[in-house]
Parts: structure tokens; C-alpha cells; sequence
């Protein structure tokens, strides 16, 4: 059995292991929130580390914070932004709407970090106290949601932003390789006028840009902080400027500009910025579901469909049907996909829930958005490797279906007309005839007419 020491809180004594620099808020969180299996992530921890110490900073600069206690408490943060202390935060995301039971558990692993490094006593409080100067000039409903925002920003800009400039580059190599290959449309899953591979890659390169560039503005809300508005929005027991040079310190630690939010009462009691970004990402997810699902039926046979592209063989697709292959990246795609699209509704519904002057689902928001972001940079990833970056076209499926194609007669209309090229196409198929013996048939056109004005490359 591990030693206990005894910390106190505003309800009284607890029994804490003495190994943890947690303390009895942080013990009560974790012994009244034993829901699921998710914890807060990685990303909220290190904003919490960046936020304590740009507010250590800010204290100090005011004259707010003793210049040894805040150095502590800075060096306590650089081990949290730095995942050296990440055994120390064990709660569950499914805990205060608020967040203040994680921003309570970063006080007191700070507080308790930093007296250790003063040489106290770990749980004394003293001479570092967790409310009272890891907490100092803020309140968990400024500060978490300035987290929330951090821990977003940090993470578009390490991971998907990335892997969208890959998937971009990628999709653009696509359509120069495919730019001559002409190939039949569809439209309504059925028969169209006919385009290059190259043209109905384009249309998937620049949904991707387009979703980049909707990621992008809605990226520029969360540099917009909630910090310094403490409670509710007006900034009691905050300092004047507490909040500009908080983001002059944040700015400088993160290498992101970040700016205090016109509005604290806005940023506070809503999440309009985390549901604008969710929107972004589920649209993102949207683009790629339906890329991935063309590519999934473009692909599809390889005898007894489409079979116009030929996917990379990763592995074995049976275990009971030998030599099978399946399109499993565009699955695992199309699974983030639908998880991402869940994750926006989820985040819709708790972020029109703030009531008064706070949003109480603030943990149940970032964890659906930093999940979507990782969830949609890592299957990215994998799908060009696996997947994009070895596609083949199969030429000669792709001129089989475009010869065979009745759609061809479209050409005819505005040499015959609408109703005598029906006729052509409507006879083709009955009679399983080419366009052009059709044609002949019913003497609508000669055979050198039709092989003049019937050709493809015009059509494109």
C-alpha cells in the first residue's frame, strides 16, 4: 500500500498518495468522476502549462507575484508544457462543465512542484499556494477556455495543417499525371458526358483548398482569448491589463499571436469560435467522404465493377475468399469521417448550451475537436501513403467504358437535335447497337458525319 499524506480543501481534509503532486480537489475530481475511459488530453495539459506561466509572467511583471515564487512556478509549468509531468493530471474528461476540477488539478501539481523546488513541504501550501498564486488573477472560466482555444490553435498548426498541404501537393501531382486520360462522366450514378481523370481530380483538389481555407478563418477566432475576464466576463480580482500582457507573454512562449477577446462575457458563456472550427472540420470530412467514396466505386471489381483505378494492394482483403484486396484506407477515411461529422453534432448541441454567463460543456467541446483534428491528420496521412500516392488508372477500362458509353450522342445535338439523338441512344441500348450503327440505321447521320462530330477530345 502506498503512504498517504493529508491535504485540505474548503470541504475538509483527504487522503492523497504521497508519490502524486496532485492535492484533495484533484482527489475528490478523481474519486467522484469515475466515467469512461477518456481522459483529459495531452494538448489541454500543455495550454495549461503555457496559460500558468504566461500568467505567473503577467503577475509577476505587475507586481502582483513574489519574483521567487513565480520562478517556481514557471519552471513547475516548463516540466506540464514539456509532458514531464504529464502522470500527474488523471482526470476524466466527463467531469465540471467548467473544466475546474483539470484547471484545479494544474494549481496543485504547480503549487506542489514548485514548493518542492523552494524546499517546503509538498501539501502545505505553503510558501506556494494554489489558489492563491498559481490561481492568481484568474478564474477556471477564463482560463479554460482560453485553454480550449491554445490547445486547438497548437494543434491545427502542428498536425492537420500539415497533412492538408501533403494531401493538396498530392491530389495536384494526380491531375498532371491523369490530365490526358479522357474518361466517361456520371451524374446520377448513371452515363454522362465524358471529361479527363485529370478534371475530376481537380474537383477533388479543390475541395481541399478550399476546406484549408475555411480551417484557416476559422483559426483566427481562437487567437482571441477569454483571459482576464475571470467568472463572469467582467474581470474581478484581475488587474487592469492583466489580459494584453497575458497575450504578450502567451505570444512569445507559443510562437502564435494571440490577443485578448473584445468580449469576455461572449467568450466566456459561449463557444461560437470551437463550433465554427468543428463546422470547418466536418466539412472537411464531408469533402473527403465523398472523395473517398468515388475512389472506393471508381475502384471497384476489379472484374465485376468500375475497375477504372487500381488501388495499392496493402493486404490481404479475406480470410476465406483467396487473392481478394480491399480499399481499406478509404474505409478507415470514411470511418474518421463519420466520427468527425458525430463529433460537430455533439459539439453543436453542447455549445448551445450556455446558460446565463457560462457554457458549462467546455470539456466535452475541446475533447470532440482535438479528437477530430487528430483523428482527420493521422487518416489523411495514411491515406496518401497507402492509398493515393500508389492509385493507377486502368486505361483500358476507362476507354471500354468510354467507347461504350450512349451519353456520346450528346455531340449530336445541335446538328440533329435533342429528340433525334434520343432516338439514336434510345435504339442503341434496345438493340445493343453502337451509337454510330444506330445512327445509320435510322439514317439520321452519314458514318464520316458522325465520326467528325462524335469524338471525345471535342467533348471535354
Amino acid at each position: 500500500m502506498n503512504k498517504k499524506r493529508i491535504e485540505t480543501d474548503s470541504l475538509g481534509p483527504k487522503k492523497i498518495d504521497v508519490t502524486k503532486l496532485w492535492g484533495a480537489q484533484t482527489q475528490r475530481a478523481l474519486e467522484n468522476f469515475k466515467i469512461g475511459k477518456e481522459i483529459m488530453p495531452n494538448e489541454i495539459i500543455i495550454a495549461l502549462g503555457y496559460q500558468k506561466k504566461a500568467a505567473a509572467l503577467t503577475n509577476l511583471k505587475l507586481g502582483l507575484l513574489d519574483k521567487k515564487i513565480s520562478q517556481a512556478i514557471i519552471k513547475a509549468c516548463n516540466m506540464i508544457i514539456n509532458l514531464r509531468l504529464i502522470n500527474e493530471f488523471p482526470l476524466s474528461v466527463w467531469q465540471t462543465g467548467s473544466g475546474t476540477h483539470t484547471n484545479m488539478n494544474a494549481n496543485e501539481v504547480i503549487s506542489n512542484y514548485a514548493i518542492k523546488l523552494l524546499k517546503g513541504k509538498i501539501g502545505s501550501k505553503n510558501p506556494v499556494h494554489p489558489n492563491d498564486h498559481v490561481n492568481l488573477s484568474q478564474s477556471s472560466n477564463d482560463t479554460f477556455p482560453t485553454v480550449m482555444h491554445i490547445a486547438s490553435n497548437e494543434l491545427l498548426e502542428k498536425k492537420l495543417f500539415k497533412r492538408l498541404d501533403d494531401i493538396i501537393k498530392e491530389l495536384k501531382n494526380k491531375c498532371q499525371i491523369f490530365h490526358k486520360i479522357i474518361k466517361i462522366g456520371r451524374t446520377h450514378t448513371q452515363d454522362a458526358t465524358p471529361l479527363t481523370l485529370g478534371q475530376e481530380f481537380s474537383g477533388y483538389l479543390e475541395q481541399i483548398k478550399n476546406n484549408q481555407k475555411r480551417i484557416l478563418q476559422a483559426q483566427k477566432e481562437l487567437l482571441y482569448l477569454a483571459q482576464g475576464g475571470t467568472a463572469v466576463g467582467t474581470g474581478m480580482n484581475a488587474p487592469k491589463n492583466f489580459d494584453k500582457i497575458f497575450c504578450k507573454y502567451l505570444s512569445i512562449s507559443t510562437k502564435s499571436k494571440y490577443f485578448p477577446a473584445p468580449n469576455k462575457f461572449e467568450s466566456i458563456a459561449s463557444h461560437d469560435p470551437m463550433v465554427n472550427l468543428s463546422g470547418s472540420l466536418s466539412t472537411l470530412a464531408t469533402s473527403l467522404l465523398k472523395i473517398s467514396n468515388d475512389l472506393r466505386f471508381l475502384a471497384s471489381g476489379p472484374r465485376s465493377g468500375l475497375g477504372e483505378l487500381k488501388l495499392p494492394e496493402n493486404e490481404p482483403g479475406s480470410s476465406i475468399m483467396p487473392g481478394k484486396v480491399n480499399p481499406t484506407q478509404i474505409e478507415a477515411l470514411s470511418m474518421v469521417c463519420t466520427q468527425v461529422i458525430g463529433n460537430h453534432t455533439t459539439i453543436t448541441i453542447a455549445g448551445s448550451q450556455g446558460h446565463f454567463e457560462l457554457n458549462a460543456f467546455k470539456p466535452v467541446i475541446i475533447f470532440n475537436n482535438l479528437q477530430s483534428i487528430h483523428l482527420l491528420s493521422d487518416s489523411i496521412d495514411s491515406f496518401i501513403k497507402y492509398c493515393l500516392r500508389g492509385l493507377k488508372p486502368d486505361v483500358y477500362r476507362i476507354k471500354q467504358h468510354l467507347d461504350n458509353s450512349l451519353m456520346l450522342v450528346t455531340a449530336l445535338n445541335e446538328h440533329i437535335g435533342y429528340d433525334n439523338a434520343a432516338k439514336i441512344a434510345k435504339k442503341a441500348f434496345k438493340e445493343n447497337l453502337t451509337l454510330k450503327e444506330a445512327a445509320i440505321k435510322l439514317g439520321m447521320i452519314e458514318a464520316n458525319e458522325f465520326d467528325r462530330i462524335v469524338q471525345p477530345k471535342k467533348m471535354i
